[in-house]
């Protein structure tokens, strides 16, 4: 009986280990870029979303899970997740970006509104790429797959 619960235990241990090694997207704060472009100038990624953007999700859960994606962008890039409705003040590029009410329980936050507005309009996702001024570069509302992505942020870099 013994050993067959130690022979379980190493099943488990053995399912869960090639689990944790999946690479993750080293994400920034807003607050963080002034410190990390002083160190190392880079282009900063902004992926502006919702919890509610189904499109959002399919992004969070396959582009950005690309392992391709996440050595590009972990190695060339600053990555910051703004979710567009997050109600806590950013203080960014010297000025202080608040969470805008726009009805009894809706919002927006100025920083996204600012980052994802196209053509007049705010849509999810929003892909936004800014220079190390902290000027926007790009910008792409709707849902990319890891290999348009991969071709975006290769020519980002061929442009530098």
């Amino acid at each position: 009986m013994k050993n067959k619960k130690i022979m379980l235990i190493f099943f488990v241990v053995g399912m869960l280990v090639p689990l944790s090694g999946f690479s993750q997207i080293v994400r920034q704060s807003f607050e963080q870029l002034d410190d990390l472009q002083k160190s190392q100038k880079r282009f900063v990624v902004v992926f502006i979303n919702t919890d509610w953007c189904s499109y959002c999700q399919v992004m969070k859960n396959t582009t950005f899970k690309d392992e391709k994606i996440v050595e590009l962008l972990n190695q060339n890039f600053w990555f910051v997740d703004l979710n567009a409705e997050e109600k806590r003040n950013i203080i960014f590029n010297g000025y202080t970006f608040k969470f805008r009410p726009t009805g009894n329980s809706t919002g927006i936050h100025e920083l996204a509104e600012q980052l994802a507005t196209l053509d007049g309009e705010v849509t999810y996702p929003t892909l936004c790429v800014l220079n190390a001024n902290y000027e926007i570069i790009f910008q792409y509302n709707q849902l990319l797959s890891a290999n348009d992505l991969k071709l975006l942020l290769k020519k980002m870099l061929k442009s530098a």
